[in-house]
């Protein structure tokens, strides 16, 4: 099962709040074919739900992960970060054998 921290759902809300056109959307994170290690993570808002899988992770925050990419997330953790070089979203994936230097790309 994917994991959001409360940091990362913190920053879902802000984005959020801070566009009305996202208002009641999804976070959809995503594998696709890319990145140095062959694999990298994408996410966006999204209002489509088809055959997806929903994952609750707060009151009134979901996630999104269709059924492919589902087999490269479970049990990842999704953190947002800040340091003094940078934030973002960071993917903790015990799935993946190895990741390349930017945290972005990975190989299964």
């Amino acid at each position: 099962m994917l994991i959001l921290t409360d940091n990362a759902i913190k920053k879902v809300r802000e984005f959020r709040a801070a566009d009305a056109n996202l208002a009641g959307k999804s976070l959809r994170i995503f594998v696709e074919s890319g990145g140095c290690s062959g694999f990298q993570y994408g996410m966006a808002f999204d209002d489509s739900r088809s055959d997806d899988q929903v994952i609750q992770a707060a009151e009134d925050v979901s996630v999104l992960v269709d059924p492919n990419s589902a087999q490269y997330l479970a049990e990842a953790k999704v953190d947002f970060v800040e340091t003094l070089t940078g934030s973002g979203f960071s993917v903790s994936n015990p799935t993946a054998k190895s990741s390349c230097g930017c945290g972005q790309s990975f190989t299964v």
